[in-house]
């Protein structure tokens, strides 16, 4: 029987009525246990260890829940052996009855064909329902019959829709934007599905044009991995990086409305811990810092700063002098390094080589003090001469002089502040890049210098064996000081009483020991996996998302891998929207280095974003960049042909805001500026509007975007046709164009705004 609207909404009503009412017993019995885990107090270490692991268990569920309340079940393929399978945002068991499924998890295997059949595949699927809700309550219901018996059953023909038609995703791409990237869980796609759920576990490479919906895959892919390999990676942790923190803000929502709240989101220049990038650097320098030449200069910076005495150093040990000349100095540092160690780490070799120096020399002098000319000394008596002359202040000041323990942070500082030290470490670059280089600032970083310091921290190493033993000094204590609390319950429970309590009662003392009781005092807050990880700089992660890949320069490659060994990564981006100058064009060339030939590459071919319109405007640029790439296939037409306005220069400030103004309507409106106006424009920024040069639009999408002097754009970069590309793709809607320079040729195909302004239905204020 084929379904009345109505009853079809009722029906699917009373279901989804149902699966919330289920939810919410799962809910209840989540918080009903982790209220009883934090209830409980004492037990032994692996009793609390147990708690700690529950409580993470039961507050996980109650996010994963609370994520899954708006649109909890928003669909449902009917199979051709009448098996009803409703899909939604995570599984739901009836456990009154078997178990048997109520709902699937949309990353489940049998949720598949939600996504994949269609009329020529249509793998045992006779309809597709799409189930939209608002709160708890279904709004609507639509079908997509992909049998045509059925279809024709009920009265359905290609002609009056409902035959494999695509209602759901176009009324999602036609919504209008609110500022925070969507899931598209419901409307993904058959290629986005197969990357989704792609089985590669070495480098993944997901090359898409514009609007094709890389993010969102990249997102969901996390989120099916986590699904997929939860035990593995609930350990590991899962690593995504973006292009900057607007763009992890935009995005920031997706993965916790997919109930996955574990995942670690990083720009390359916050990567680093500890360190926030807060500057800029000029476009030649953030190119120079990105290229692999920066190791050499990294490491003669270093080996800069192992230092031998151009004049003899006399030292004054006790009542005796000893000398600390090149030769000395030279061996030892010979040493040091010979044990390829980092400079940290080597740098005890460094010094026991000069005590051992000093101390024969002490011994030597002892020595022909003495009638006869033999030395009295035994070898407990110069190890005992080691010793003192480590404790002594003046001689390890002279020796940390010359081989001092360094930080990453306080070389790079140093060495980009010094025209001296850059000329010494950077002799491979000319004069004017050295000069591009240095810097007066001496507080705060640039998104280029993570990737610096983290090679530092390779080079420097960490020498941790005095942390080690302070800590170890720190536990010895309050094991010492948990015993003094035992043996004042011990000691204060009278005589008389202790010889009358019956022997099966037991005291505090027998119930726990010193080493138990300093545990539980020690017990501090549990982190998550991607707290911990933001911390830990050599934290490995078991999978990496990198979204505009493209912009990686090749130190920040050299970054991200020492982050992921096993080289399981995602890697989402374009090429052509390759803006910065230290970027890639070559996956091949950046990737082979680090995994041979074991990459995949995966491309998206459709547009869901961009209007054919505008991609029309927009494939003229990219033929600029690369004759002989295409750009994607968009699925729909705005009916609104991008616009230019040409103004005199004093107009156009006034004339942008009154575009700006004129845009009254729902969604989110973007002015991408060249780096030079972005302040002019700064006090137009609203919940409705955000005003962003290129780089910090990367990534993001608007309903209407007007760009401000193109020509500028172009002229700010060694680039600037990647960025004006990448400015051009970011409506879903409508674009303009507000110019007084003169147009760049590639935009010629612009409609001039005079004669666009009664076809856009718009007002456009005065100068027009």
């Amino acid at each position: 029987m084929p379904d009345d609207g109505q009853s079809a909404l009722d029906r699917e009503q009373e279901y989804v009525s149902t699966l919330y009412h289920q939810l919410d017993s799962m809910r209840k019995y989540a918080a009903t246990r982790l209220s009883k885990v934090l209830l409980e107090t004492g037990g032994t270490p692996q009793a609390r260890s147990e708690r700690e692991s529950f409580s993470q268990l039961y507050t996980d569920d109650l996010a994963k829940y609370d994520a899954a309340e708006n649109g909890l079940c928003f669909g449902r393929i009917d199979m051709s052996d009448d098996e009803l399978r409703y899909v939604g945002r995570l599984g739901i068991l009836d456990e009154a009855n078997d178990y048997e499924t109520l709902l699937l998890d949309w990353r489940a295997p049998m949720a598949r064909p939600f996504y994949l059949a269609t009329t020529a595949m249509p793998d045992g699927v006779i309809r597709r329902r799409h189930i939209r809700s608002r709160s708890r309550r279904v709004t609507a219901v639509n079908d997509e019959y992909l049998d045509l018996d059925a279809a024709q059953e009920a009265g359905r023909t290609e002609d009056s829709g409902g035959v494999g038609t695509e209602s759901a995703l176009l009324a999602a791409l036609n919504a209008a934007r609110t500022g925070h990237m969507n899931d598209i869980v419901e409307t993904i796609q058959s290629e986005q599905d197969a990357i989704i759920r792609s089985d590669h576990k070495s480098v993944l490479v997901v090359q898409g044009g514009p609007g094709t919906g890389k993010t969102a895959v990249a997102l969901h892919r996390a989120a099916y991995l986590l699904y997929t390999y939860r035990q593995q990676l609930a350990k590991s942790g899962v690593l995504i990086i973006g292009p900057n923190a607007t763009f992890l803000d935009y995005i920031g929502q997706v993965l916790p409305s997919l109930g996955e709240t574990g995942v670690l989101l990083s720009t390359i220049g916050d990567l680093y811990p500890g360190v926030r990038a807060t500057r800029e650097d000029s476009l030649r320098a953030a190119e120079l810092k990105g290229s692999l030449t920066m190791v050499d200069v990294l490491k003669n910076a270093v080996r800069d700063r192992q230092l031998v005495p151009d004049e003899t150093i006399t030292l004054r040990f006790e009542s005796y002098e000893v000398s600390l000349d090149r030769k000395t100095v030279t061996r030892a540092r010979g040493r040091a390094r010979s044990s390829r160690r980092p400079h940290n780490l080597a740098r005890p070799i460094f010094v026991s080589s000069v005590i051992d120096s000093l101390t024969d020399q002490i011994a030597t002098t002892i020595g022909s003090n003495v009638v006869g000319g033999s030395n009295l000394l035994s070898r407990d008596d110069i190890a005992d001469i080691r010793d003192e002359m480590r404790s002594d202040a003046e001689v390890m000041a002279t020796i940390g002089g010359l081989w001092p323990e360094l930080s990453p942070q306080e070389v790079l500082v140093d060495l980009l502040a010094s025209d001296v030290r850059l000329s010494t470490a950077a002799q491979q670059f000319a004069a004017d890049d050295r000069a591009a280089l240095l810097t007066s600032e001496r507080r705060g970083f640039t998104p280029a210098d993570a990737p610096l310091l983290d090679e530092l921290a390779e080079l420097l190493g960490v020498d941790d064996a005095e942390e080690r033993e302070r800590n170890q000094r720190q536990w010895r204590a309050q094991i010492a000081d948990a015993q003094g609390a035992l043996d004042i319950l011990t000691g204060s429970a009278p005589q008389d009483l202790e010889d009358e309590l019956d022997p099966e009662i037991l005291m505090a003392y027998d119930l726990i020991d010193a080493s138990q009781l300093a545990q539980r005092q020690n017990s501090g807050v549990r982190l998550t996996t991607a707290e911990r990880a933001a911390g830990d700089r050599t934290w490995t992660y078991g999978h990496v998302i990198i979204d505009e890949a493209q912009e990686l320069s090749e130190m920040a490659w050299r970054m991200v891998m020492r982050r992921i060994p096993n080289r399981w990564i995602t890697v989402v981006g374009d090429v052509a929207q390759t803006g910065d100058p230290a970027g890639t064009t070559s996956w091949q060339r950046i990737l082979e280095p680090y995994v041979a030939r074991r990459w995949k590459l995966a491309e998206l071919t459709v547009n869901y974003r961009t209007p054919a319109e505008i991609m029309g405007i927009a494939q003229d640029v990219l033929s600029a960049i690369d004759p002989a790439a295409t750009v994607p296939r968009s699925v729909r037409d705005s009916g609104v042909p991008p616009w230019a306005h040409s103004v005199d220069a004093a107009a156009l400030e006034p004339i942008v805001r009154d575009y700006v103004a004129a845009e009254t309507g729902p969604g989110q409106t973007a002015v991408i500026v060249p780096k030079e106006l972005s302040a002019t424009f700064a006090d137009l920024a609203s919940d409705s509007v955000s005003v962003l040069t290129v780089r910090e639009a990367k990534g993001l999408e608007f309903d209407v975007v007007f760009i401000v002097e193109p020509a500028q754009v172009l002229d700010e970069s060694p680039r600037g046709r990647n960025d004006l590309y990448v400015a051009l793709t970011r409506a879903t809607q409508r674009l303009g164009v507000v110019h007084s320079r003169p147009l760049p040729t590639e935009l010629a195909g612009l409609v001039d705004s005079d004669r666009n302004d009664a076809a856009s239905g718009r007002s456009i204020a005065a100068g027009n």
